[in-house]
């Protein structure tokens, strides 16, 4: 006998065919295909592949505005995510969160599209909410990898939680998983995805001394390429060492000058 003393038998729980084609196959280095057509929260039609004509790199997120539960807590921790961010959404790089129901209107993008905006601080950042016709969901979430399925009985999709990183000119870069994101892994994420354009050169050191860790969704000290820093660096500071040396004793040091 089970809780509640049902038969054990009557418990069981038993896989439900539809889930085992919800998830995520990496497609890391494909293309999305730009000439696909949305609308935004205003009812604009527009092409996917106009996300990326600022030349910045695109985060994609495929989540509904019904969803009861887990695209709530996925946007939410996105959001917190960037409200740590010195970089400015809509203008450093581009949000796009495409609804994969072909029922949703544009006056459901702008209401959530509302929602997230408040939320983030910076009161100058843009989010791109879209809808769209089905063929070209599909299109889309079969492009990344993107598994989901509607489930009739529930009235509802099931799907996975994943922020999909796109290049500027629309490959894919990255998955990050879950309703949680690092800001700092996802700032990184974003500067090795934007391919060159990164400004500092802190961050070219920081992108050279870390590389991502797909087994632990988070960056990672590259051994080797720190162990060649600090190689570099003995050698500097024990030439300058020798060079002093040379020249309180009195040595003609022009030799020695690079």
């Amino acid at each position: 006998m089970g809780f509640g003393g049902l038969p054990v038998h009557a418990q069981e729980l038993r896989p439900v065919p539809a889930l085992n084609e919800v998830g995520i196959t990496e497609q890391l280095g494909q293309s999305v295909p730009m000439e696909l057509q949305f609308q935004n929260h205003d009812g604009e039609q527009r092409s996917f592949g106009s996300l990326f004509e600022s030349g910045k790199p695109v985060i994609l997120t495929l989540n509904y505005a019904s969803c009861p539960m887990l695209c709530n807590l996925q946007l939410t921790g996105l959001v917190n995510a960037i409200n740590q961010l010195d970089e400015l959404a809509g203008q450093d790089f581009n949000i796009a969160t495409v609804s994969i129901d072909p029922e949703e209107k544009p006056s459901a993008a702008a209401d959530v599209r509302f929602r997230y905006l408040e939320a983030y601080n910076h009161k100058n950042g843009d989010w791109n909410f879209l809808v769209g016709k089905q063929e070209a969901i599909t299109a889309l979430a079969e492009s990344i990898g993107f598994g989901y399925r509607f489930l009739p009985d529930e009235d509802e999709f099931a799907h996975t939680a994943a922020l999909v990183l796109l290049s500027p000119d629309g490959k894919i870069s990255r998955y990050l998983y879950g309703i949680e994101y690092d800001p700092e892994t996802l700032r990184l994420s974003l500067l090795e995805t934007a391919k060159g354009e990164v400004r500092s050169s802190i961050d070219r050191l920081i992108l050279f001394c870390f590389q991502y860790d797909a087994t632990k969704g988070r960056y990672a000290p590259a051994i080797l390429n720190i162990t060649r820093i600090a190689g570099a660096l003995t050698i500097a500071v024990l030439g300058a060492f020798i060079l002093r040396l040379l020249r309180r004793s009195g040595v003609k040091t022009e030799n020695y000058s690079a």
